[in-house]
């Protein structure tokens, strides 16, 4: 049995043994081809948002730092190019949750490389109860859940517009729609998980909840740099 791409179905030439079957999460989810196709953020990078970038911080987030420090770093594995478009497009609005497979790997091997404080708890970015039932699933939490941290569902999202309906604008400009769900221990250290960085906004809000309610540090890793 060979193993298919997940984004173009292609076999990849890989035959399935039992040794697969059990470390299935060794096996490639794309084919190289594919693979090629998306955008790994390397060499210099701005520390605070992970936008490519000679200066060590961008003047965006030097900006953010003065209005709101909430957020203390994102950190982003991929840049977001067309391919990338396209399959977030097909994973996150047309229902192809395997899709997401494909990222594990990388967003695993990212996320050692990076050494992460281990004492802090994961808190996938939530979707509103409208927006999970019309989707199915929350891509945040899958993203959390390939990590070797256990997740804490502690935030709840009032339903709004979609933000990739919005204006950059608009996005600065929305109320925070986040709100505790339940008490978090002072000096509590977070690392918000999400999809995409774009204006940061929506990690923001976030962590404004979090630090409002005791946590003590807020960072964010997600999977793409918009």
């Amino acid at each position: 049995m060979n193993m298919c791409c997940l984004w173009c179905g292609n076999e990849m030439g890989e035959r399935l043994n039992w040794k697969r079957l059990f470390f299935l999460s060794e096996s490639k989810s794309l084919c190289s081809t594919c693979a090629d196709k998306l955008n790994i953020i390397q060499g210099k990078r701005c520390q605070m948002c992970s936008r490519q970038s000679d200066e060590p911080v961008c003047s965006d987030c030097i900006y953010w730092q003065r209005r709101d420090p909430s957020l203390s770093f994102n950190h982003s594995v991929f840049g977001y190019n067309e391919r990338m478009q396209n399959m977030i497009a097909r994973w996150k609005y047309r229902g192809d949750y395997i899709l997401g497979d494909a990222f594990e790997k990388a967003f695993r091997k990212e996320f050692k490389r990076i050494k992460f404080d281990r004492d802090a708890i994961l808190v996938p970015i939530p979707l509103s109860e409208e927006r999970l039932f019309e989707r199915g699933f929350n891509q945040a939490q899958i993203l959390a859940d390939f990590l070797p941290m256990s997740t804490h569902a502690i935030l709840k999202r009032v339903h709004s517009e979609k933000q990739s309906k919005k204006t950059r604008y608009e996005r600065l400009a929305s109320q925070n729609p986040f709100k505790l769900d339940q008490p978090v221990n002072t000096n509590t250290k977070v690392i918000l998980i999400d999809d995409i960085y774009t204006t940061g906004t929506t990690l923001r809000h976030a962590a404004t909840s979090l630090k409002t309610g005791g946590a003590s540090d807020v960072c964010a890793y997600t999977l793409i740099r918009g």
